[in-house]
């Protein structure tokens, strides 16, 4: 390919929405385009190292056995009604009608369709197990599109589904995956870790996320350094320190007026954040729930979703004092209501807290947990802070950033019973499909590979996902460079490198900036001064390194660069 001819326009300077290195680098290095916000084209660079990272996937997905699909990106609503998830995605679902009426939206994931699939066709236990697998474009109408590549409304995953007989199967195929996910990050450059997570939407007993540690991320996850623990902030666990024990009294009312925030009633009080509860009213599939969290503390919404066993949301305001007859602010644990409630571990057997009297303008001390409150259960509800001790090892936690790539769920029976995606057991039963899903995202492959190796000047692409393996950089523009470059570009395209050639009309300074913004790994400068000395230069542009080489031994060596750029092969 020739630069004269090739689609890459770069940019010299970084657009102003542009926040992440990831996002900043590939639209200067010409490798995307925004349409709208969250929407973007791939150019040719662009889509060239999205299809190196398919081909990865693919090639570990079907180390599995696993099987390539193409599933419809428009479907039926109603079939998303069966599940329940049409009002489970609420707005973050695109949907819409076609011209004779019929409700439609674009697919945000592929469940439902793996299981109007699955009942139509999977008949018997002797069809069973199956590895299905796609690459799609799926659609999130997402509130605040952000981070270029890490939150997109339109966005090329590869989605794989597991169907089996029982749970036994479903732990062989989850196993196959963990170690194909392994291989793949492996493979791409990746310097990824494994963390416990929370299913959110999805659903299921069990799942996790591979992330790259970085500040570009969205995701927050704890990591101990020592043994290695890492789970989703989401599902986190610590040993924090516990509460401190107050004043062991009867319970009492005070009159806090206008004040109905921690800090606000702490300070009125005189006690400290720790030693306030705060009391939390959500509405989950079974009603309402009390949560309760020591003042200091904050709520994780998704490990009460998981008691809940369902989507949550805050109760409203006239819910609340319908429920409780007190406003939020001044609500408690104790008195006649009938909600269940759900107290964090760290409240278990602790006396002499403050919290809200269910009574407007007014407050309670001398709150005990053993005396006064009957909970269903003590259980984690709180989200984990930085230094604390790991659950494993004790050692201090440490908070950071995260990319995620990749999810994998099991699902278990949660699609196929709402489905009737079933099978005929050995003994002529019908039983509903154990499915496991495993979610991968092209995009975030590329972007905390840029993430996690880009330099001042640019991109640096090791060979496994760089869309072209050399670049050839004529400069000077005397007449025997141009020769040299021209019989060296068609030698090594004969050799079936993938080489460009920058043949463009421009100065050195400007080839030699766009050559390391581009990231492309094997650089080979042609230059009078290194004719003459009958040598060209090529450089590493993952290591830096320069070689000055015979043009005899130009192939050779760029074999060796690409070699050094690759990332280290699973076994």
């Amino acid at each position: 390919m020739r630069r004269t001819h090739f689609f890459a326009p770069t940019l010299r300077e970084t657009p102003a929405d542009a926040i992440t290195v990831s996002h900043k680098l590939m639209l200067r290095a010409g490798l995307v385009r925004m349409l709208a916000a969250g929407i973007y084209s791939y150019l040719p660079l662009g889509w060239t190292a999205v299809r190196k990272a398919t081909d990865i996937v693919r090639e570990e997905m079907n180390a599995i056995g696993g099987q390539e699909f193409f599933l419809p990106a428009l479907t039926p609503l109603e079939i998303w009604d069966e599940t329940g998830r049409n009002a489970d995605f609420g707005d973050e679902m695109f949907r819409l009608k076609d011209r004779k009426g019929q409700d439609k939206c674009l697919a945000p994931t592929h469940e439902e369709i793996i299981c109007y699939l699955a009942r139509g066709e999977v008949r018997s236990w002797r069809d069973l197990p199956q590895i299905w697998y796609q690459f799609q474009t799926k659609f999130r109408d997402e509130p605040r599109p952000r981070g270029g590549m890490l939150r997109l409304r339109q966005f090329i995953m590869k989605d794989a589904y597991s169907l089996d007989r029982d749970e036994e199967g479903l732990d062989r195929a989850y196993e196959l995956h963990r170690i194909a996910y392994k291989r793949i990050f492996t493979r791409c450059g990746i310097d990824f870790f494994i963390v416990g997570a929370s299913s959110g939407l999805m659903g299921g007993s069990k799942s996790q996320e591979f992330m790259f540690e970085s500040e570009a991320g969205e995701d927050e996850a704890a990591r101990c350094d020592f043994c290695g623990y890492a789970a989703n902030m989401e599902v986190a666990e610590s040993r924090p320190d516990p509460v401190p024990q107050g004043i062991h009294e009867p319970l009492r009312e005070v009159s806090t007026p206008n004040r109905r925030t921690v800090e606000e009633v702490s300070q009125f009080l005189g006690v400290p954040a720790g030693r306030m509860v705060k009391t939390l009213i959500y509405v989950g599939p079974q009603g309402p729930i009390m949560a309760l969290i020591s003042g200091e503390d904050e709520l994780s919404e998704s490990k009460l979703m998981r008691l809940a066993k369902g989507m949550i949301r805050p109760a409203q305001p006239d819910e609340v004092k319908d429920w409780m007859g007190a406003e939020v602010g001044f609500l408690g644990p104790h008195g006649k209501h009938r909600l269940p409630i759900y107290a964090d571990l760290r409240l278990q057997g602790v006396g002499g807290m403050a919290t809200g009297a269910n009574r407007n303008d007014y407050h309670v001390m001398g709150l005990e947990f053993e005396r006064d409150v009957k909970p269903q259960a003590y259980v984690d509800l709180r989200v984990v802070r930085a230094g604390e001790q790991c659950p494993v090892c004790h050692k201090p936690l440490r908070i950071l950033k995260a990319i995620e790539l990749g999810h994998i769920f099991k699902l278990g029976t949660k699609y196929s019973a709402a489905m009737r995606a079933v099978f005929l057991d050995e003994n002529s039963v019908d039983q509903p499909i154990v499915m496991g899903s495993y979610g991968i995202g092209l995009e975030r492959i590329l972007a905390a590979a840029i993430e996690g190796s880009a330099d001042a000047d640019g991109i640096r692409w090791n060979s496994a996902l760089a869309p072209l393996d050399c670049l050839i950089v004529p400069i000077g523009g005397e007449a025997e460079v141009n020769r040299v470059g021209e019989e060296l570009y068609d030698s090594l395209k004969n050799a079936r490198f993938a080489v460009l050639i920058d043949d463009r009309e421009a100065r050195p300074g400007v080839k030699m900036k766009d050559a390391d913004l581009l990231g492309i790994p094997a650089h080979v400068v042609i230059s009078t001064r290194n004719l003459d000395k009958k040598v060209v230069e090529v450089k590493n542009r993952w290591s830096g390194e320069r070689q000055y080489v015979p043009l005899n031994k130009v192939a050779e060596t760029i074999r060796g660069v690409l070699v050094e750029c690759l990332p280290k092969q699973p076994e």
